[in-house]
């Protein structure tokens, strides 16, 4: 915090003798320590208090994006996959058994005589 190196402290600290005198020194020194103690501690709480709202918005920024690739998956799921409803599948079942598309019995059984007398014909 302070690059206050040996010397200079040295410097500071024959100046505080000179001015307040040993009597007072290790009071006024007592009383500077519990202020620059007091001082680091403000400091680190607003540093705790700093990180932690910058902590808190950056997992609501993820949290948010998070949400906005599910919905935007989700939708594209939706658009491929897209389920049919019952109407829609009822209707394509009765398209699809119309009169030319079914076969009637009678023609089965003819067929499959005829085709059992080429065959055996042959043989």
């Amino acid at each position: 915090m302070f690059d206050i190196g040996f010397s200079e402290l040295l410097v500071v600290f024959v100046v505080g003798l000179l001015i307040l005198g040993p009597e007072r020194l290790p009071v006024a020194a007592k009383t500077a320590g519990l202020w620059i103690r007091k001082i680091r501690r403000s400091i680190q709480s607003v540093q705790r208090e700093i990180n932690a709202q910058l902590d808190q918005e950056e997992l609501q920024r993820s949290i948010k994006e998070t949400n906005e690739r599910i919905m935007r998956e989700t939708a594209k799921f939706e658009q491929d996959v897209e389920a049919p409803s019952p109407a829609k599948a009822t209707a394509s079942a009765v398209s699809e058994v119309s009169p030319e598309n079914v076969q009637t019995s009678e023609k089965e059984p003819a067929t499959t005589a005829k085709s059992m007398d080429e065959t055996q014909s042959r043989a």
